[in-house]
Protein backbone atom coordinates (compact mmCIF):
# COMPACT_ATOMS: atom_id res chain seq x y z
CA UNK A 1 0.00 0.00 0.00
CA UNK A 2 2.83 2.38 0.92
CA UNK A 3 4.64 1.70 -2.36
CA UNK A 4 1.45 2.38 -4.32
CA UNK A 5 1.00 5.66 -2.46
CA UNK A 6 4.60 6.68 -3.26
CA UNK A 7 4.01 5.82 -6.92
CA UNK A 8 0.84 7.91 -7.05
CA UNK A 9 2.61 10.88 -5.44
CA UNK A 10 5.51 10.58 -7.89
CA UNK A 11 3.12 10.30 -10.83
CA UNK A 12 1.23 13.38 -9.68
CA UNK A 13 4.42 15.43 -9.33
CA UNK A 14 5.69 14.25 -12.69
CA UNK A 15 2.39 15.22 -14.32
CA UNK A 16 2.56 18.70 -12.75
CA UNK A 17 6.16 19.14 -13.90
CA UNK A 18 5.30 18.09 -17.45
CA UNK A 19 2.30 20.40 -17.54
CA UNK A 20 4.40 23.33 -16.34
CA UNK A 21 7.21 22.73 -18.80
CA UNK A 22 5.21 21.49 -21.75
CA UNK A 23 6.08 18.77 -24.26
CA UNK A 24 9.39 18.63 -26.05
CA UNK A 25 11.45 19.88 -23.10
CA UNK A 26 14.95 18.48 -22.58
CA UNK A 27 16.44 18.70 -19.09
CA UNK A 28 20.16 18.99 -18.37
CA UNK A 29 22.53 20.91 -16.10
CA UNK A 30 24.30 24.27 -16.44
CA UNK A 31 26.76 25.36 -13.75
CA UNK A 32 24.92 23.23 -11.21
CA UNK A 33 21.47 24.59 -12.12
CA UNK A 34 18.66 22.80 -13.94
CA UNK A 35 18.57 23.70 -17.63
CA UNK A 36 15.48 23.35 -19.81
CA UNK A 37 15.82 23.33 -23.61
CA UNK A 38 12.72 23.68 -25.77
CA UNK A 39 11.44 25.38 -28.92
CA UNK A 40 9.40 28.58 -29.22
CA UNK A 41 8.29 30.07 -32.54
CA UNK A 42 10.52 27.52 -34.29
CA UNK A 43 13.64 28.70 -32.42
CA UNK A 44 15.74 26.91 -29.78
CA UNK A 45 15.19 28.37 -26.32
CA UNK A 46 16.77 27.90 -22.90
CA UNK A 47 15.61 28.52 -19.35
CA UNK A 48 17.94 28.06 -16.39
CA UNK A 49 16.16 27.47 -13.08
CA UNK A 50 17.48 28.69 -9.70
CA UNK A 51 17.65 26.32 -6.74
CA UNK A 52 14.87 28.30 -5.06
CA UNK A 53 13.03 31.07 -6.91
CA UNK A 54 13.22 34.53 -5.40
CA UNK A 55 9.95 36.24 -4.47
CA UNK A 56 8.18 37.55 -7.54
CA UNK A 57 10.18 35.14 -9.76
CA UNK A 58 12.55 37.75 -11.30
CA UNK A 59 14.52 36.84 -14.41
CA UNK A 60 17.44 37.88 -16.56
CA UNK A 61 17.24 37.47 -20.35
CA UNK A 62 20.35 37.22 -22.53
CA UNK A 63 19.38 38.71 -25.89
CA UNK A 64 22.30 37.19 -27.81
CA UNK A 65 25.39 35.00 -27.30
CA UNK A 66 24.41 32.48 -24.65
CA UNK A 67 27.12 30.27 -23.17
CA UNK A 68 30.28 30.09 -21.09
CA UNK A 69 32.38 31.87 -23.74
CA UNK A 70 30.25 34.98 -23.40
CA UNK A 71 30.77 36.20 -19.83
CA UNK A 72 27.91 34.70 -17.80
CA UNK A 73 29.17 36.26 -14.53
CA UNK A 74 26.09 38.41 -13.93
CA UNK A 75 23.72 35.54 -14.72
CA UNK A 76 25.48 33.22 -12.29
CA UNK A 77 25.41 35.84 -9.54
CA UNK A 78 21.67 36.40 -10.03
CA UNK A 79 20.91 32.67 -10.27
CA UNK A 80 22.51 32.33 -6.83
CA UNK A 81 20.01 34.94 -5.65
CA UNK A 82 17.03 33.02 -7.00
CA UNK A 83 16.66 34.59 -10.44
CA UNK A 84 15.80 32.62 -13.58
CA UNK A 85 18.00 33.02 -16.67
CA UNK A 86 16.56 32.86 -20.19
CA UNK A 87 17.67 32.86 -23.82
CA UNK A 88 16.12 32.32 -27.24
CA UNK A 89 18.12 32.15 -30.47
CA UNK A 90 16.94 34.91 -32.79
CA UNK A 91 20.37 35.32 -34.38
CA UNK A 92 20.88 36.95 -37.78
CA UNK A 93 17.74 39.05 -37.41
CA UNK A 94 19.61 42.10 -36.09
CA UNK A 95 17.01 43.35 -33.62
CA UNK A 96 14.44 43.65 -36.40
CA UNK A 97 10.66 43.25 -36.09
CA UNK A 98 11.19 39.61 -37.08
CA UNK A 99 13.43 39.15 -34.02
CA UNK A 100 11.08 41.06 -31.73
CA UNK A 101 8.18 38.82 -32.82
CA UNK A 102 10.21 35.78 -31.68
CA UNK A 103 11.02 37.56 -28.42
CA UNK A 104 7.34 38.34 -27.90
CA UNK A 105 6.39 34.68 -28.28
CA UNK A 106 9.17 33.64 -25.89
CA UNK A 107 8.21 36.22 -23.27
CA UNK A 108 4.56 35.19 -23.46
CA UNK A 109 5.35 31.50 -23.07
CA UNK A 110 7.67 32.01 -20.10
CA UNK A 111 5.05 34.03 -18.25
CA UNK A 112 2.32 31.52 -19.04
CA UNK A 113 4.23 28.31 -18.32
CA UNK A 114 6.70 29.42 -15.65
CA UNK A 115 4.91 32.38 -14.03
CA UNK A 116 7.97 34.61 -14.33
CA UNK A 117 7.80 38.28 -13.34
CA UNK A 118 5.97 40.50 -15.85
CA UNK A 119 9.07 42.70 -16.06
CA UNK A 120 12.43 41.30 -17.12
CA UNK A 121 16.02 42.57 -17.03
CA UNK A 122 17.56 42.23 -20.50
CA UNK A 123 21.27 41.72 -21.23
CA UNK A 124 22.40 43.14 -24.57
CA UNK A 125 25.93 42.02 -25.46
CA UNK A 126 27.47 43.30 -28.70
CA UNK A 127 24.80 43.00 -31.42
CA UNK A 128 22.50 41.80 -28.65
CA UNK A 129 22.18 45.51 -27.85
CA UNK A 130 20.04 45.84 -30.98
CA UNK A 131 17.69 43.13 -29.72
CA UNK A 132 17.53 44.19 -26.07
CA UNK A 133 16.93 47.87 -26.71
CA UNK A 134 14.46 47.38 -29.54
CA UNK A 135 12.44 44.95 -27.40
CA UNK A 136 12.37 47.58 -24.63
CA UNK A 137 11.32 50.26 -27.11
CA UNK A 138 8.55 48.01 -28.46
CA UNK A 139 7.34 46.66 -25.11
CA UNK A 140 8.58 49.11 -22.46
CA UNK A 141 6.10 47.92 -19.83
CA UNK A 142 7.74 44.49 -19.94
CA UNK A 143 11.27 45.67 -19.08
CA UNK A 144 12.53 46.46 -15.57
CA UNK A 145 16.09 47.40 -16.57
CA UNK A 146 18.68 47.04 -19.33
CA UNK A 147 22.26 45.83 -18.99
CA UNK A 148 24.11 46.75 -22.19
CA UNK A 149 27.66 45.46 -22.66
CA UNK A 150 29.76 46.75 -25.59
CA UNK A 151 26.38 47.18 -27.28
CA UNK A 152 25.71 47.80 -30.94
CA UNK A 153 23.11 50.57 -30.91
CA UNK A 154 23.39 51.97 -34.42
CA UNK A 155 23.13 49.68 -37.45
CA UNK A 156 25.32 52.09 -39.41
CA UNK A 157 28.09 51.67 -36.84
CA UNK A 158 27.65 47.90 -36.58
CA UNK A 159 30.55 45.89 -38.16
CA UNK A 160 28.25 44.38 -40.81
CA UNK A 161 27.34 47.80 -42.24
CA UNK A 162 27.33 47.70 -46.05
CA UNK A 163 29.04 44.33 -46.09
CA UNK A 164 27.92 41.11 -47.79
CA UNK A 165 24.86 40.52 -45.60
CA UNK A 166 23.68 44.15 -45.39
CA UNK A 167 20.86 43.25 -47.77
CA UNK A 168 19.83 40.54 -45.30
CA UNK A 169 19.60 43.19 -42.56
CA UNK A 170 17.36 45.33 -44.77
CA UNK A 171 15.16 42.33 -45.58
CA UNK A 172 14.70 41.52 -41.88
CA UNK A 173 13.56 45.08 -41.30
CA UNK A 174 11.22 44.93 -44.29
CA UNK A 175 13.16 47.70 -46.04
CA UNK A 176 15.20 48.23 -49.15
CA UNK A 177 18.92 48.77 -48.70
CA UNK A 178 18.44 52.40 -49.71
CA UNK A 179 15.61 52.92 -47.20
CA UNK A 180 17.64 51.33 -44.40
CA UNK A 181 20.18 54.15 -44.71
CA UNK A 182 17.78 56.70 -43.23
CA UNK A 183 15.19 54.56 -41.44
CA UNK A 184 14.78 55.30 -37.70
CA UNK A 185 15.01 51.65 -36.65
CA UNK A 186 18.24 51.52 -34.65
CA UNK A 187 18.09 51.81 -30.84
CA UNK A 188 19.62 55.29 -30.91
CA UNK A 189 16.55 56.44 -32.84
CA UNK A 190 14.11 54.74 -30.43
CA UNK A 191 15.09 56.21 -27.08
CA UNK A 192 11.86 58.07 -26.30
CA UNK A 193 9.61 55.13 -25.28
CA UNK A 194 12.37 53.68 -23.09
CA UNK A 195 12.92 57.01 -21.31
CA UNK A 196 9.17 57.57 -20.86
CA UNK A 197 8.88 54.15 -19.21
CA UNK A 198 11.61 55.08 -16.72
CA UNK A 199 13.75 52.07 -17.61
CA UNK A 200 17.15 52.29 -15.86
CA UNK A 201 20.21 51.28 -17.89
CA UNK A 202 23.69 50.17 -16.95
CA UNK A 203 26.28 50.13 -19.72
CA UNK A 204 29.75 48.58 -19.83
CA UNK A 205 32.28 49.19 -22.60
CA UNK A 206 35.98 49.24 -23.32
CA UNK A 207 37.27 52.58 -24.53
CA UNK A 208 39.48 50.83 -27.10
CA UNK A 209 36.65 48.81 -28.68
CA UNK A 210 37.35 48.83 -32.43
CA UNK A 211 34.50 46.42 -33.26
CA UNK A 212 31.61 48.39 -31.77
CA UNK A 213 33.14 51.81 -31.06
CA UNK A 214 32.17 53.36 -27.75
CA UNK A 215 31.96 56.86 -29.24
CA UNK A 216 29.41 55.79 -31.87
CA UNK A 217 27.22 53.60 -29.69
CA UNK A 218 27.10 53.61 -25.89
CA UNK A 219 28.51 57.14 -25.53
CA UNK A 220 25.80 58.49 -27.83
CA UNK A 221 23.12 56.68 -25.85
CA UNK A 222 24.47 58.10 -22.58
CA UNK A 223 24.33 61.67 -23.88
CA UNK A 224 20.85 61.36 -25.37
CA UNK A 225 19.35 59.30 -22.54
CA UNK A 226 20.53 61.70 -19.84
CA UNK A 227 19.46 64.72 -21.89
CA UNK A 228 15.97 63.21 -22.06
CA UNK A 229 15.90 62.68 -18.29
CA UNK A 230 16.66 58.96 -18.26
CA UNK A 231 18.78 57.10 -15.70
CA UNK A 232 21.89 55.51 -17.15
CA UNK A 233 25.14 54.52 -15.43
CA UNK A 234 28.27 53.55 -17.32
CA UNK A 235 31.38 51.58 -16.48
CA UNK A 236 34.26 52.25 -18.87
CA UNK A 237 37.14 49.76 -19.03
CA UNK A 238 40.33 51.71 -19.85
CA UNK A 239 42.30 50.19 -22.71
CA UNK A 240 39.84 47.33 -23.16
CA UNK A 241 38.59 46.17 -26.52
CA UNK A 242 35.33 44.55 -27.53
CA UNK A 243 35.91 41.45 -25.40
CA UNK A 244 36.07 39.93 -22.90
CA UNK A 245 32.66 41.24 -21.94
CA UNK A 246 31.34 42.12 -18.48
CA UNK A 247 33.61 42.49 -15.44
CA UNK A 248 35.76 39.91 -13.69
CA UNK A 249 33.87 40.90 -10.54
CA UNK A 250 30.31 41.60 -11.69
CA UNK A 251 29.23 43.07 -8.34
CA UNK A 252 28.73 46.66 -9.63
CA UNK A 253 26.44 45.41 -12.40
CA UNK A 254 24.55 43.03 -10.12
CA UNK A 255 24.13 45.73 -7.49
CA UNK A 256 22.67 48.12 -10.08
CA UNK A 257 20.22 45.50 -11.29
CA UNK A 258 19.10 44.57 -7.79
CA UNK A 259 18.78 48.23 -6.80
CA UNK A 260 16.73 49.25 -9.82
CA UNK A 261 14.78 46.11 -10.57
CA UNK A 262 11.24 47.19 -9.74
CA UNK A 263 8.74 44.60 -11.01
CA UNK A 264 5.82 46.59 -9.64
CA UNK A 265 6.70 49.71 -11.62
Amino acid sequence: MRSILKFLIFAHLATELFAAQGPGVTQSEWHGYERLDFVVAGQPAILILPKVAAPGRPWLWRAEWFGDRHAPQVALALLARGWHYAYINASDRYGSPAAIAIFDAFYTQLLRQHQLAPQVVLEGFSRGGLYAFNFAATYPARVAALYLDAPALDLRSWPGYKKSHWAEVAENYGLTVAALETAAVSPLARIDPVVRAGIPIIGVSGDADAVVPLAENLAVLVQRYRAAGGLIEVIIKPGAGHSPHSLADPAPIVDFILQHHAPSR
